[in-house]
């Protein structure tokens, strides 16, 4: 996830930057900060940032504008308003904003509204292939398994299957943090979909069997496991 935090005031800047790094510690998750809305603008035009939390009284460029700004630019990124005047909130519905939280920033109001945008990136979460010639974007949490074909990997949902020439072991590293593990050189599955184990083999959503190598069956039950453990509710 990548978050940028504009505050014309170091010290707030420094206050959510460390909440956050306490609560996530974590590589997955960049936070880059901002004295003045010119300076993001110019780095979110060359990388959209996930979420931004903007301080809405700035003197070169106040954070209503700002927001407006980045919407042009982007329709998806989560905005997050930093102010201690709740009368700002009107015109936040026309940008969309997510939230206004009160300055100095409460850790457990940061904490809510970091899980809410983790939790919908989670779900809208997408990658994009040629096939065909044609270019297609797919649910990550939709797609069941992949398997390698030659210099091509099969991507299989519950609807459909794309033919895509890549290498299974680049969607592996791609795909990871979404919960995927290699059970064959050839086989890629999503653990979420996962519905019972075999010898010699792993049952999928849909009654479909996928062949588990020997060496990956003990570290299939180990990912599974803490899959499940780390995402029951």
């Amino acid at each position: 996830m990548r978050i940028a935090v504009c505050d014309d005031e170091e010290r707030f800047r420094s206050d959510i930057q460390s909440h956050i790094d306490k609560l996530y510690g974590s590589l997955d998750v960049i936070v880059d900060s901002f004295s003045d809305g010119r300076d993001l603008i110019h780095r979110f035009e060359e990388k959209p940032y996930d979420a931004v939390f903007l301080d809405i009284e700035m003197p070169q460029m106040d954070g209503i504008t700002l927001a407006r700004k980045l919407r042009e630019i982007s329709d998806s990124v989560f905005i997050i308003f930093l102010t201690g005047h709740v009368e700002y909130a009107l015109e936040g519905y026309e940008v969309n904003a997510l939230r206004y939280l009160t300055k100095p920033v409460n850790e457990d109001k940061l904490k809510e509204v970091l899980k809410f945008i983790s939790d919908r990136m989670s779900d809208r979460r997408q990658i994009r292939i040629k096939t065909d010639g044609e270019e297609l974007f797919i649910d990550v949490k939709d797609i069941i398994y992949l398997e390698a074909q030659n210099q091509y990997v099969m991507i299989y949902t519950a609807d459909n299957s794309y033919l895509v020439r890549y290498n299974l072991s680049d969607y592996e590293k791609q795909l990871k943090k979404d919960g995927f593990f290699k059970v064959h050189r050839s086989y890629l599955v999503s653990l979420s979909k996962v519905k019972k184990l075999g010898k010699g083999e792993v049952f999928m959503e849909g009654d479909i069997s996928v062949p588990v190598s020997r060496s990956a069956a003990s570290e299939l039950k180990d990912a599974l496991y803490m899959y499940l453990e780390n995402n029951a509710f």
